[in-house]
């Protein structure tokens, strides 16, 4: 399959499989879109595009530089987290702005979402950056069970993760979480490992780890052995074990 079909036909199924197991496919259809916009996993947008009919449509974008570098189960946590925006605009009512309020809060909780402004247990349910994370047994986590079924995966993924993205891929909850062992993978750290083997890890655990610099003085580390191409100078780094 052609990677531009390949990575929409699969963020399809993620909406698609949502929408039944948690909205009760009450859920439009929107235009899913990839966006990489600075330090955030995604955003939803109200409307944001329209046919030559004059027919609207909403939007929910996905940041690709943090598929390689947070689990599985983040990005899922992103696409519900927007769904849910998204259900509150057509049937409830939103916050003014970017603000997340207790309606939202609420709805994210009933399928098994946890809204924290840390990500974390403890954090403030509402607010204007408001992360969160999934409820042991509870709904997001089944319907993530059933997308497995599925042989769902993200295909197609950024070769030069930011060092924030990976921070956050890194300190995901999500890594703490008791699972079940069938979907155990998606909240793994494989996709870490992907992004280290094509050199776009900087910083971390830095044992049985070569300092890699370029051209252009931005450093990296990983594996011993790495051939890396910077994707601003377009140089070869030089290994500094």
């Amino acid at each position: 399959m052609k990677p531009t079909a390949e990575t929409y036909a699969e963020l399809q199924l993620a909406y698609d499989t949502f929408n039944r197991l948690l909205f009760d496919n009450k859920l439009p259809e929107c235009l899913i879109t990839l966006q990489r916009t600075k330090s955030s996993l995604g955003y939803f947008s109200a409307e944001r595009f329209s046919n030559h009919d004059g027919e609207k449509t909403d939007e929910i974008a996905m940041n690709p530089t943090y598929f390689a570098v947070v689990p599985l189960l983040e990005i899922m946590q992103t696409m519900c987290h927007e769904m849910t925006h998204l259900e509150q605009h057509h049937f409830g009512t939103p916050g003014r702005g970017r603000y997340h309020n207790v309606e939202w809060a609420n709805r994210m909780e009933s399928i098994g979402l946890m809204p924290s402004s840390t990500g974390k247990p403890g954090g403030k349910k509402t607010g204007d950056h408001v992360a969160d994370y999934p409820i042991e047994g509870g709904q997001f986590l089944a319907a993530c069970e059933e997308l497995l079924t599925q042989d769902f995966k993200i295909s197609w993924y950024d070769r030069f993760s930011t060092p924030a993205a990976i921070e956050i891929g890194q300190n995901s909850f999500s890594l703490t979480l008791d699972l079940p062992e069938n979907i155990t993978a998606i909240a793994s750290m494989e996709g870490v490992e992907m992004a280290e083997a094509s050199g776009s890890i900087e910083g971390g655990n830095k044992s049985n780890r070569s300092k890699y610099t370029c051209s252009c003085e931005i450093n990296l580390w990983g594996k011993p052995g790495l051939n890396i191409i910077c994707g601003d100078c377009r140089q070869a780094f030089d290994e500094n074990p």
